[in-house]
């Protein structure tokens, strides 16, 4: 089996890669939560604002379903491509979390505001 070496020069762009994709998620954050605090705090003082409630129940149905679905996938994957071992709780981590999500929003109860919408 012939063992290929990469170039110093390709390592190099291969180690900046997510680096670089580190520091730009990072711009991009740092300059919402910069506009989102400004607009908030032009929004206090024109007297507009008006805080909405954090509604957990569907914060925790979406991630649920999020990390449920992406849970069973990598599961199922892993599972195929390795058998039962370590790196199947890859998978079985994130379906698990998802799936106490889930119960978590069926077991919490609705708040009064929520009743008043539907």
């Amino acid at each position: 089996m012939e063992e290929l070496i990469a170039s110093p020069a390709a390592q190099v762009i291969v180690a900046i890669i997510p680096i670089v994709g580190i520091v730009i998620g990072g711009v991009v954050v740092f300059f919402y939560l910069l506009w989102r605090h400004r607009e908030i705090s032009l929004q206090i003082k024109t007297g507009h604002f008006n805080p909405k409630p954090f509604d957990f129940r569907l914060f925790s149905l979406f991630t649920g379903l999020l990390l449920t679905g992406i849970g069973f996938v990598l599961s199922l994957i892993l599972y195929l491509a390795q058998g039962i071992s370590y790196s199947v709780l890859g998978g079985l981590l994130p379906l698990t979390i998802g799936i106490c999500l889930i119960v978590f929003y069926k077991v919490y109860p609705k708040s009064k505001e929520n009743d008043r919408e539907e």
